[in-house]
């Protein structure tokens, strides 16, 4: 009789494992619902990618991963995953952001109505100061093997971006690009103004500078040895 009874035994502790197993899924979906519920759907993206920039500029690109920023977020580890699918998509969508905050910042430089020479060193000003304001930012704006260009918004961005370059250096020579169809004097003069300003960027970010800052004046800045490299490398309001 005893052991007739065991499967009716073994039977009911089935069910309780069952409602236990529920019940701790149920208690998981109830504690990732309310780590989101904070955020509306759409607002749950744009609060990752802030999060992700806090990440970014704080612990660098290394430090970038989807648990980081969910935990940044105070949301669900799967949060991420969802909005993005993978940190590929999610450093695609932030580099969009940067190259979007580096636009405006450019095209924010400069009175319209000053002469080049003085919107073209205002942008180059704005450009490193963006950099030094966002490194983390910039860096990732330039890793080209961890983004997703197939993605609109950073392909857009990004084009945005190199028509802003090649309209201040058609305005410097007095003539219209086509973005498409560049000459090779074109092509040549928009890489030699890009390599100005994005060389020092990168020599000023990774502290290669300090070297001949050192070597100057007492209390020299970057910013004087900026002024210093734009009034050479163009010319004068009387020379245009």
């Amino acid at each position: 009789m005893a052991r007739k009874a065991e499967p009716a035994r073994t039977a009911a502790k089935r069910p309780g494992r069952a409602a236990a197993a529920r019940a701790a899924r149920a208690r998981r979906g109830q504690r990732n619902a309310a780590e989101e519920a904070p955020y509306h759907h759409g607002a749950l993206r744009d609060a990752l990618l802030q999060a992700a920039e806090r990440v970014l500029e704080r612990d660098g690109l290394a430090g970038l991963t989807l648990r980081a920023v969910a935990r940044e977020a105070g949301v669900s580890h799967a949060a991420p995953t969802h909005h993005f699918r993978d940190l590929s998509g999610l450093v695609s969508e932030l580099a969009a952001i940067g190259f979007r905050q580096f636009n405006a910042a450019m095209a924010a430089a400069g009175a319209p109505d000053a002469p080049h020479p003085a919107r073209g060193m205002a942008r180059a000003k704005a450009y490193v100061a963006y950099a030094q304001a966002h490194p983390g930012m910039y860096g990732l704006m330039f890793r080209t093997e961890r983004l997703d260009y197939s993605r609109p918004s950073l392909d857009e961005a990004a084009e945005a971006a190199f028509a802003g370059l090649a309209s201040a250096v058609a305005a410097s020579r007095h003539e219209q690009i086509e973005q498409e169809h560049l000459t090779l004097e074109q092509a040549a003069a928009i890489a030699r103004a890009w390599s100005l300003v994005h060389g020092f960027t990168m020599l000023m970010l990774d502290g290669r500078l300090k070297d001949i800052l050192h070597r100057l004046p007492t209390g020299t800045e970057v910013g004087t040895l900026l002024d210093a490299m734009l009034k050479i490398a163009m010319p004068s309001p009387s020379a245009s």
